[in-house]
Protein backbone atom coordinates (compact mmCIF):
# COMPACT_ATOMS: atom_id res chain seq x y z
CA UNK A 1 0.00 0.00 0.00
CA UNK A 2 2.85 2.39 0.82
CA UNK A 3 4.48 1.67 -2.51
CA UNK A 4 1.23 2.24 -4.44
CA UNK A 5 0.67 5.51 -2.60
CA UNK A 6 4.07 6.94 -3.56
CA UNK A 7 3.05 7.79 -7.11
CA UNK A 8 0.31 10.07 -5.69
CA UNK A 9 2.59 11.96 -3.28
CA UNK A 10 2.82 15.11 -5.40
CA UNK A 11 -0.97 15.28 -5.65
CA UNK A 12 -1.29 14.52 -1.93
CA UNK A 13 0.91 17.50 -1.11
CA UNK A 14 -1.61 19.76 -2.86
CA UNK A 15 -4.99 18.31 -1.85
CA UNK A 16 -4.03 16.43 1.32
CA UNK A 17 -3.08 12.81 1.99
CA UNK A 18 -6.39 12.00 3.67
CA UNK A 19 -8.22 12.47 0.36
CA UNK A 20 -6.31 9.69 -1.41
CA UNK A 21 -6.83 6.03 -0.48
CA UNK A 22 -5.01 3.16 -2.18
CA UNK A 23 -6.19 0.21 -0.09
CA UNK A 24 -7.54 -2.91 -1.80
CA UNK A 25 -10.76 -2.55 0.19
CA UNK A 26 -11.39 0.94 -1.21
CA UNK A 27 -10.47 -0.16 -4.73
CA UNK A 28 -12.98 -3.00 -4.54
CA UNK A 29 -15.71 -0.86 -3.00
CA UNK A 30 -15.48 1.85 -5.66
CA UNK A 31 -14.47 -0.34 -8.58
CA UNK A 32 -17.97 -1.33 -9.62
CA UNK A 33 -21.64 -0.33 -9.59
CA UNK A 34 -24.87 -2.34 -9.31
CA UNK A 35 -24.40 -3.85 -12.77
CA UNK A 36 -23.42 -7.52 -13.34
CA UNK A 37 -20.49 -6.55 -15.57
CA UNK A 38 -17.23 -8.13 -14.35
CA UNK A 39 -14.55 -5.80 -13.02
CA UNK A 40 -11.18 -7.60 -13.25
CA UNK A 41 -9.32 -4.27 -13.18
CA UNK A 42 -9.51 -1.92 -10.23
CA UNK A 43 -8.68 1.77 -9.84
CA UNK A 44 -5.22 2.46 -8.47
CA UNK A 45 -6.67 4.89 -5.95
CA UNK A 46 -9.91 6.39 -4.72
CA UNK A 47 -9.65 10.16 -4.48
CA UNK A 48 -12.29 12.17 -2.60
CA UNK A 49 -12.25 15.90 -3.42
CA UNK A 50 -13.96 18.38 -1.15
CA UNK A 51 -13.92 21.44 -3.42
CA UNK A 52 -13.77 22.61 -7.01
CA UNK A 53 -10.09 23.45 -6.58
CA UNK A 54 -9.43 19.86 -5.47
CA UNK A 55 -11.09 18.60 -8.66
CA UNK A 56 -8.99 20.94 -10.81
CA UNK A 57 -5.81 19.68 -9.12
CA UNK A 58 -6.87 16.05 -9.60
CA UNK A 59 -7.68 16.58 -13.28
CA UNK A 60 -4.42 18.44 -13.92
CA UNK A 61 -2.36 15.76 -12.14
CA UNK A 62 -4.10 12.98 -14.07
CA UNK A 63 -3.56 14.81 -17.34
CA UNK A 64 0.15 15.29 -16.63
CA UNK A 65 0.56 11.64 -15.63
CA UNK A 66 -1.83 10.18 -18.26
CA UNK A 67 -4.05 8.59 -15.62
CA UNK A 68 -7.69 7.85 -16.47
CA UNK A 69 -10.41 9.49 -14.38
CA UNK A 70 -13.63 7.70 -13.39
CA UNK A 71 -16.21 9.95 -11.65
CA UNK A 72 -18.25 8.17 -8.96
CA UNK A 73 -21.58 9.24 -7.45
CA UNK A 74 -23.31 6.65 -5.26
CA UNK A 75 -22.56 3.56 -7.35
CA UNK A 76 -26.21 2.91 -8.17
CA UNK A 77 -25.62 2.67 -11.94
CA UNK A 78 -26.65 -0.44 -13.85
CA UNK A 79 -24.48 -0.44 -16.98
CA UNK A 80 -20.93 -0.57 -15.64
CA UNK A 81 -20.28 3.14 -15.99
CA UNK A 82 -17.72 3.26 -13.13
CA UNK A 83 -15.72 0.14 -13.98
CA UNK A 84 -12.03 0.62 -14.79
CA UNK A 85 -11.09 -0.56 -18.29
CA UNK A 86 -7.34 -0.09 -17.95
CA UNK A 87 -4.83 -0.61 -15.15
CA UNK A 88 -3.97 3.07 -14.87
CA UNK A 89 -7.18 4.64 -13.55
CA UNK A 90 -8.35 6.47 -10.46
CA UNK A 91 -11.89 6.72 -9.15
CA UNK A 92 -12.97 10.19 -8.03
CA UNK A 93 -15.62 9.87 -5.32
CA UNK A 94 -17.76 13.02 -5.29
CA UNK A 95 -19.69 12.22 -2.10
CA UNK A 96 -18.02 14.89 0.06
CA UNK A 97 -18.91 17.67 -2.36
CA UNK A 98 -22.42 17.66 -0.91
CA UNK A 99 -23.26 21.28 -0.11
CA UNK A 100 -26.58 22.89 -1.02
CA UNK A 101 -25.16 26.27 -1.92
CA UNK A 102 -28.17 28.43 -2.72
CA UNK A 103 -31.95 28.24 -3.04
CA UNK A 104 -33.97 30.92 -4.82
CA UNK A 105 -37.58 30.58 -3.68
CA UNK A 106 -38.61 33.48 -5.92
CA UNK A 107 -37.06 32.16 -9.13
CA UNK A 108 -37.58 28.45 -8.42
CA UNK A 109 -34.03 27.15 -8.68
CA UNK A 110 -31.18 25.97 -6.52
CA UNK A 111 -27.42 25.56 -6.81
CA UNK A 112 -25.89 22.36 -5.42
CA UNK A 113 -22.66 20.42 -5.46
CA UNK A 114 -22.72 17.07 -7.29
CA UNK A 115 -22.59 14.87 -4.20
CA UNK A 116 -25.93 16.17 -2.87
CA UNK A 117 -28.51 13.39 -3.04
CA UNK A 118 -32.10 13.70 -4.17
CA UNK A 119 -33.49 12.98 -0.70
CA UNK A 120 -31.05 15.40 0.95
CA UNK A 121 -32.15 18.22 -1.35
CA UNK A 122 -35.86 17.62 -0.87
CA UNK A 123 -35.48 17.43 2.91
CA UNK A 124 -33.68 20.80 2.78
CA UNK A 125 -36.45 22.26 0.61
CA UNK A 126 -39.32 20.98 2.74
CA UNK A 127 -39.97 24.27 4.55
CA UNK A 128 -39.75 26.37 1.38
CA UNK A 129 -42.81 24.93 -0.33
CA UNK A 130 -40.62 23.74 -3.23
CA UNK A 131 -39.27 20.36 -4.31
CA UNK A 132 -37.04 18.72 -6.88
CA UNK A 133 -39.14 16.22 -8.83
CA UNK A 134 -36.78 13.83 -10.64
CA UNK A 135 -37.05 10.51 -8.80
CA UNK A 136 -35.17 7.51 -10.23
CA UNK A 137 -36.29 5.29 -7.38
CA UNK A 138 -32.93 5.40 -5.60
CA UNK A 139 -31.33 8.04 -3.40
CA UNK A 140 -28.81 8.82 -6.12
CA UNK A 141 -26.48 11.81 -6.20
CA UNK A 142 -27.64 14.72 -8.31
CA UNK A 143 -24.32 14.80 -10.15
CA UNK A 144 -24.71 11.14 -11.05
CA UNK A 145 -28.32 11.72 -12.08
CA UNK A 146 -27.22 14.49 -14.42
CA UNK A 147 -24.36 12.40 -15.79
CA UNK A 148 -26.74 9.57 -16.75
CA UNK A 149 -29.73 11.79 -17.64
CA UNK A 150 -31.87 10.06 -15.02
CA UNK A 151 -35.63 10.24 -14.91
CA UNK A 152 -38.10 8.00 -13.05
CA UNK A 153 -41.49 8.05 -11.44
CA UNK A 154 -42.29 11.76 -11.94
CA UNK A 155 -41.02 12.18 -15.50
CA UNK A 156 -44.53 11.99 -16.95
CA UNK A 157 -45.34 15.32 -15.25
CA UNK A 158 -42.03 17.08 -14.63
CA UNK A 159 -39.64 15.69 -17.22
CA UNK A 160 -36.18 14.15 -16.86
CA UNK A 161 -32.88 15.63 -15.74
CA UNK A 162 -32.50 17.22 -19.18
CA UNK A 163 -35.56 19.36 -18.50
CA UNK A 164 -34.53 20.20 -14.94
CA UNK A 165 -30.83 21.07 -15.21
CA UNK A 166 -30.42 24.78 -15.97
CA UNK A 167 -26.65 25.13 -15.73
CA UNK A 168 -23.59 23.09 -14.80
CA UNK A 169 -20.09 23.90 -13.73
CA UNK A 170 -17.71 21.35 -15.26
CA UNK A 171 -13.96 20.87 -14.94
CA UNK A 172 -12.79 19.92 -18.43
CA UNK A 173 -9.90 17.50 -19.09
CA UNK A 174 -7.73 20.55 -19.73
CA UNK A 175 -8.35 21.77 -16.17
CA UNK A 176 -10.41 24.68 -17.47
CA UNK A 177 -13.76 25.44 -15.83
CA UNK A 178 -16.83 25.52 -18.04
CA UNK A 179 -20.22 26.96 -17.08
CA UNK A 180 -22.50 25.33 -19.62
CA UNK A 181 -25.04 28.20 -19.62
CA UNK A 182 -22.62 30.95 -18.54
CA UNK A 183 -21.17 31.78 -15.13
CA UNK A 184 -23.96 32.47 -12.61
CA UNK A 185 -26.77 32.13 -15.16
CA UNK A 186 -30.08 30.69 -13.96
CA UNK A 187 -32.54 31.65 -16.71
CA UNK A 188 -35.39 29.32 -17.62
CA UNK A 189 -34.78 29.45 -21.36
CA UNK A 190 -32.24 30.75 -23.84
CA UNK A 191 -31.57 30.72 -27.59
CA UNK A 192 -27.96 31.89 -27.21
CA UNK A 193 -25.69 29.44 -28.96
CA UNK A 194 -25.34 25.66 -28.73
CA UNK A 195 -26.99 23.86 -25.82
CA UNK A 196 -23.89 22.84 -23.89
CA UNK A 197 -25.90 21.88 -20.81
CA UNK A 198 -27.64 19.07 -22.65
CA UNK A 199 -24.33 18.03 -24.17
CA UNK A 200 -23.02 17.25 -20.70
CA UNK A 201 -26.28 15.86 -19.28
CA UNK A 202 -26.07 12.17 -20.15
CA UNK A 203 -22.36 12.21 -21.03
CA UNK A 204 -21.62 9.78 -18.17
CA UNK A 205 -18.36 11.40 -17.12
CA UNK A 206 -16.76 11.10 -20.56
CA UNK A 207 -16.37 14.85 -21.17
CA UNK A 208 -15.59 16.38 -17.79
CA UNK A 209 -16.16 16.42 -14.02
CA UNK A 210 -19.36 18.09 -12.78
CA UNK A 211 -18.63 20.29 -9.77
CA UNK A 212 -21.87 22.30 -9.49
CA UNK A 213 -25.44 22.13 -10.79
CA UNK A 214 -28.19 24.71 -11.08
CA UNK A 215 -31.51 22.88 -10.92
CA UNK A 216 -35.10 23.81 -11.64
CA UNK A 217 -37.44 23.55 -8.64
CA UNK A 218 -41.20 23.20 -8.56
CA UNK A 219 -43.91 24.28 -6.08
CA UNK A 220 -45.20 21.58 -3.79
CA UNK A 221 -48.79 20.83 -4.78
CA UNK A 222 -51.76 21.96 -2.70
CA UNK A 223 -52.86 18.35 -2.28
CA UNK A 224 -51.60 14.91 -3.27
CA UNK A 225 -53.43 11.59 -3.45
CA UNK A 226 -51.90 8.24 -4.31
CA UNK A 227 -53.67 5.09 -5.41
CA UNK A 228 -53.17 1.57 -6.71
CA UNK A 229 -55.33 0.18 -9.48
CA UNK A 230 -55.12 -3.51 -10.37
CA UNK A 231 -55.93 -5.47 -13.53
CA UNK A 232 -56.01 -9.02 -14.79
CA UNK A 233 -53.47 -8.32 -17.53
CA UNK A 234 -50.49 -6.08 -18.20
CA UNK A 235 -52.11 -5.01 -21.47
CA UNK A 236 -55.20 -3.68 -19.67
CA UNK A 237 -53.02 -1.71 -17.25
CA UNK A 238 -50.87 -0.26 -20.04
CA UNK A 239 -53.92 0.70 -22.08
CA UNK A 240 -55.41 2.55 -19.09
CA UNK A 241 -52.24 4.59 -18.60
CA UNK A 242 -51.91 5.37 -22.31
CA UNK A 243 -55.54 6.45 -22.63
CA UNK A 244 -55.27 8.63 -19.51
CA UNK A 245 -52.43 10.53 -21.14
CA UNK A 246 -54.27 10.76 -24.44
CA UNK A 247 -57.20 12.32 -22.56
CA UNK A 248 -54.74 14.79 -21.02
CA UNK A 249 -55.24 13.71 -17.40
CA UNK A 250 -52.27 15.41 -15.66
CA UNK A 251 -50.93 12.37 -13.81
CA UNK A 252 -48.09 13.22 -11.45
CA UNK A 253 -46.85 9.63 -11.35
CA UNK A 254 -47.90 6.40 -13.03
CA UNK A 255 -45.92 3.20 -12.51
CA UNK A 256 -46.67 -0.32 -13.72
CA UNK A 257 -45.62 -3.37 -11.70
CA UNK A 258 -46.39 -6.81 -13.07
CA UNK A 259 -47.57 -9.70 -10.89
CA UNK A 260 -44.02 -10.94 -10.19
CA UNK A 261 -42.99 -7.47 -9.05
CA UNK A 262 -45.98 -7.32 -6.72
CA UNK A 263 -45.08 -10.74 -5.36
CA UNK A 264 -41.56 -9.49 -4.60
CA UNK A 265 -42.85 -6.29 -2.99
CA UNK A 266 -45.29 -8.21 -0.78
CA UNK A 267 -42.57 -10.56 0.43
CA UNK A 268 -40.03 -7.81 1.09
CA UNK A 269 -42.18 -4.91 2.35
CA UNK A 270 -44.88 -7.02 4.07
CA UNK A 271 -47.63 -5.51 1.93
CA UNK A 272 -50.74 -7.48 1.02
CA UNK A 273 -51.51 -6.43 -2.55
CA UNK A 274 -53.16 -8.94 -4.83
CA UNK A 275 -50.51 -10.44 -7.11
CA UNK A 276 -51.91 -8.80 -10.23
CA UNK A 277 -50.55 -6.23 -12.72
CA UNK A 278 -50.78 -2.97 -10.80
CA UNK A 279 -50.63 0.74 -11.57
CA UNK A 280 -49.20 2.95 -8.82
CA UNK A 281 -50.69 6.42 -9.36
CA UNK A 282 -50.32 9.88 -7.92
CA UNK A 283 -52.59 12.87 -8.53
CA UNK A 284 -51.61 16.43 -7.56
CA UNK A 285 -53.30 19.83 -7.55
CA UNK A 286 -56.27 21.37 -5.79
CA UNK A 287 -58.69 19.02 -4.06
CA UNK A 288 -61.33 19.66 -6.72
CA UNK A 289 -58.83 19.04 -9.54
CA UNK A 290 -57.69 15.81 -7.93
CA UNK A 291 -61.29 14.63 -7.54
CA UNK A 292 -61.86 15.25 -11.24
CA UNK A 293 -58.63 13.50 -12.23
CA UNK A 294 -59.46 10.46 -10.12
CA UNK A 295 -62.96 10.18 -11.53
CA UNK A 296 -61.71 10.42 -15.12
CA UNK A 297 -59.00 7.84 -14.54
CA UNK A 298 -61.37 5.48 -12.72
CA UNK A 299 -63.74 5.58 -15.70
CA UNK A 300 -60.91 4.73 -18.09
CA UNK A 301 -59.63 1.94 -15.85
CA UNK A 302 -63.10 0.47 -15.50
CA UNK A 303 -63.53 0.39 -19.26
CA UNK A 304 -60.24 -1.55 -19.42
CA UNK A 305 -61.34 -4.12 -16.86
CA UNK A 306 -59.82 -2.87 -13.61
CA UNK A 307 -60.53 -5.24 -10.75
CA UNK A 308 -59.65 -3.11 -7.71
CA UNK A 309 -58.85 0.42 -6.59
CA UNK A 310 -57.19 1.45 -3.35
CA UNK A 311 -56.59 5.07 -2.45
CA UNK A 312 -54.03 6.58 -0.08
CA UNK A 313 -55.19 9.99 1.16
CA UNK A 314 -52.93 10.65 4.14
CA UNK A 315 -49.21 11.39 3.95
CA UNK A 316 -48.47 8.29 6.02
CA UNK A 317 -50.49 6.04 3.69
CA UNK A 318 -48.94 7.62 0.61
CA UNK A 319 -45.40 7.29 1.94
CA UNK A 320 -46.04 3.64 2.83
CA UNK A 321 -47.32 2.95 -0.66
CA UNK A 322 -44.39 4.57 -2.47
CA UNK A 323 -41.88 3.12 -0.01
CA UNK A 324 -43.08 -0.31 -1.09
CA UNK A 325 -42.65 0.69 -4.75
CA UNK A 326 -39.18 2.13 -4.16
CA UNK A 327 -38.10 -1.03 -2.34
CA UNK A 328 -38.68 -3.10 -5.49
CA UNK A 329 -34.99 -3.28 -6.40
CA UNK A 330 -34.09 -4.61 -2.96
CA UNK A 331 -37.12 -6.92 -3.04
CA UNK A 332 -35.92 -8.31 -6.34
CA UNK A 333 -32.36 -8.76 -5.03
CA UNK A 334 -33.79 -10.67 -2.08
CA UNK A 335 -35.66 -13.01 -4.40
CA UNK A 336 -32.60 -13.50 -6.61
CA UNK A 337 -30.65 -14.57 -3.53
CA UNK A 338 -33.13 -17.38 -2.94
CA UNK A 339 -32.63 -19.04 -6.35
CA UNK A 340 -30.86 -22.38 -6.64
CA UNK A 341 -27.20 -22.11 -7.47
CA UNK A 342 -24.36 -19.77 -6.55
CA UNK A 343 -23.73 -16.04 -6.92
CA UNK A 344 -27.14 -14.81 -8.05
CA UNK A 345 -27.48 -11.03 -8.19
CA UNK A 346 -29.80 -8.55 -9.82
CA UNK A 347 -29.79 -6.76 -13.16
CA UNK A 348 -32.24 -4.34 -14.69
CA UNK A 349 -32.25 -3.33 -18.34
CA UNK A 350 -34.41 -0.48 -19.60
CA UNK A 351 -35.80 0.69 -22.93
CA UNK A 352 -38.20 3.44 -23.93
CA UNK A 353 -40.71 3.46 -26.80
CA UNK A 354 -43.53 5.74 -27.96
CA UNK A 355 -46.38 5.18 -25.50
CA UNK A 356 -48.66 3.84 -28.24
CA UNK A 357 -46.10 1.03 -28.77
CA UNK A 358 -45.61 0.20 -25.10
CA UNK A 359 -47.97 -2.78 -24.96
CA UNK A 360 -46.40 -4.21 -28.12
CA UNK A 361 -42.93 -3.71 -26.65
CA UNK A 362 -43.77 -5.50 -23.41
CA UNK A 363 -45.22 -8.43 -25.35
CA UNK A 364 -42.06 -8.53 -27.48
CA UNK A 365 -39.90 -8.62 -24.35
CA UNK A 366 -41.98 -11.46 -22.89
CA UNK A 367 -41.49 -13.37 -26.15
CA UNK A 368 -37.73 -12.84 -25.99
CA UNK A 369 -37.65 -14.38 -22.51
CA UNK A 370 -39.31 -17.61 -23.68
CA UNK A 371 -36.91 -20.53 -23.72
CA UNK A 372 -34.15 -18.61 -21.90
CA UNK A 373 -32.89 -19.18 -18.38
CA UNK A 374 -34.81 -16.03 -17.38
CA UNK A 375 -38.23 -17.40 -18.32
CA UNK A 376 -40.47 -17.34 -15.28
CA UNK A 377 -38.07 -15.42 -13.03
CA UNK A 378 -38.03 -11.96 -14.64
CA UNK A 379 -40.27 -9.05 -13.65
CA UNK A 380 -41.44 -5.77 -15.17
CA UNK A 381 -41.48 -2.23 -13.82
CA UNK A 382 -42.67 0.50 -16.14
CA UNK A 383 -42.65 4.29 -15.98
CA UNK A 384 -45.53 3.83 -18.38
CA UNK A 385 -46.37 7.52 -18.58
CA UNK A 386 -43.38 8.11 -20.86
CA UNK A 387 -43.03 4.69 -22.48
CA UNK A 388 -40.04 3.67 -20.34
CA UNK A 389 -39.91 0.29 -18.64
CA UNK A 390 -37.41 -1.97 -16.89
CA UNK A 391 -36.96 -5.71 -16.84
CA UNK A 392 -35.52 -7.17 -13.65
CA UNK A 393 -33.53 -10.33 -14.41
CA UNK A 394 -31.43 -12.37 -11.95
CA UNK A 395 -27.96 -13.24 -13.19
CA UNK A 396 -24.86 -15.10 -12.08
CA UNK A 397 -21.53 -15.85 -13.72
CA UNK A 398 -22.93 -18.85 -15.59
CA UNK A 399 -25.84 -16.89 -17.10
CA UNK A 400 -24.11 -13.56 -17.77
CA UNK A 401 -23.41 -14.19 -21.47
CA UNK A 402 -27.03 -15.23 -22.07
CA UNK A 403 -28.21 -12.18 -20.15
CA UNK A 404 -26.24 -9.95 -22.52
CA UNK A 405 -27.98 -11.59 -25.49
CA UNK A 406 -31.38 -11.07 -23.88
CA UNK A 407 -30.68 -7.42 -23.12
CA UNK A 408 -29.43 -6.85 -26.68
CA UNK A 409 -32.53 -8.43 -28.21
CA UNK A 410 -34.80 -6.33 -26.00
CA UNK A 411 -32.91 -3.22 -27.09
CA UNK A 412 -33.22 -4.16 -30.76
CA UNK A 413 -36.96 -4.72 -30.33
CA UNK A 414 -37.30 -1.22 -28.87
CA UNK A 415 -35.37 0.27 -31.80
CA UNK A 416 -37.63 -1.53 -34.28
CA UNK A 417 -40.61 0.17 -32.62
CA UNK A 418 -39.07 3.63 -32.96
CA UNK A 419 -37.75 3.73 -29.41
CA UNK A 420 -34.40 3.97 -27.66
CA UNK A 421 -32.16 1.31 -26.13
CA UNK A 422 -32.11 3.15 -22.80
CA UNK A 423 -34.53 5.65 -21.31
CA UNK A 424 -32.59 6.44 -18.16
CA UNK A 425 -29.94 3.86 -17.21
CA UNK A 426 -27.47 5.17 -19.74
CA UNK A 427 -25.11 3.43 -22.17
CA UNK A 428 -22.04 2.70 -20.01
CA UNK A 429 -20.37 -0.53 -21.06
CA UNK A 430 -23.45 -2.54 -21.86
CA UNK A 431 -25.26 -0.68 -24.63
CA UNK A 432 -22.64 0.88 -26.88
CA UNK A 433 -23.48 -1.38 -29.83
CA UNK A 434 -27.18 -0.63 -29.47
CA UNK A 435 -26.51 3.09 -29.23
CA UNK A 436 -24.49 2.95 -32.46
CA UNK A 437 -27.38 1.20 -34.24
CA UNK A 438 -29.87 3.69 -32.80
CA UNK A 439 -27.98 6.85 -33.67
CA UNK A 440 -26.28 5.82 -36.90
CA UNK A 441 -22.72 6.21 -38.19
CA UNK A 442 -22.87 9.97 -38.79
CA UNK A 443 -24.06 10.69 -35.25
CA UNK A 444 -21.55 8.32 -33.65
CA UNK A 445 -18.69 9.81 -35.67
CA UNK A 446 -19.76 13.28 -34.53
CA UNK A 447 -19.80 12.09 -30.91
CA UNK A 448 -16.26 10.75 -31.36
CA UNK A 449 -15.18 14.10 -32.81
CA UNK A 450 -16.68 15.99 -29.86
CA UNK A 451 -15.10 13.57 -27.37
CA UNK A 452 -11.67 13.90 -29.00
CA UNK A 453 -11.84 17.69 -29.21
CA UNK A 454 -12.68 17.98 -25.49
CA UNK A 455 -10.66 15.01 -24.19
CA UNK A 456 -7.73 14.64 -26.55
CA UNK A 457 -5.88 12.20 -24.26
CA UNK A 458 -9.00 10.06 -23.69
CA UNK A 459 -8.69 10.28 -19.91
CA UNK A 460 -12.31 10.94 -18.91
CA UNK A 461 -14.03 7.62 -18.19
CA UNK A 462 -12.52 6.00 -21.28
CA UNK A 463 -14.34 3.17 -23.03
CA UNK A 464 -17.80 4.25 -21.88
CA UNK A 465 -20.65 5.48 -24.08
CA UNK A 466 -18.56 6.78 -27.00
CA UNK A 467 -16.00 4.50 -28.68
CA UNK A 468 -12.78 6.54 -28.98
Amino acid sequence: MIRSFRRFQNLAKVIGESKIVTSIAAQNQFGHDESPHPFPLLPKAVITPESKSDVVEIVNWCSENKVSIIPYGTGSGLEGGVIALNDNSVTVDMSKMNEIMFVSEEDLYCVVQPGVTREQLNEHLRATGLFFPVDPGANASLGGMAATSASGTSAVRFGTMKENVINMEVVLPSGEILHTSGDGRSFRKSSAGLNLTELFVGSEGTLGMITQLTLRLHPQPEATVAAVCQFDSVSDAVMSAVQALQYNIPLAKVELLDSRSIQAVNAYSKTALAEKPTLFLEFQGSESAIAEQREMFADIAEENGSISWKQADTLEERNSLWKARHSLWFAFLSQAGNLDGEGWRGYSTDVCVPISKLDEMIKAAEKIMEGTYAEGIFAFLGHVGDGNFHIFIPVNDETFSELKEISHKVGLAALELGGTCTGEHGVGLGKQQLMAIERGDVAVDLMKTIKKSIDEKNLMNPGKVIPF
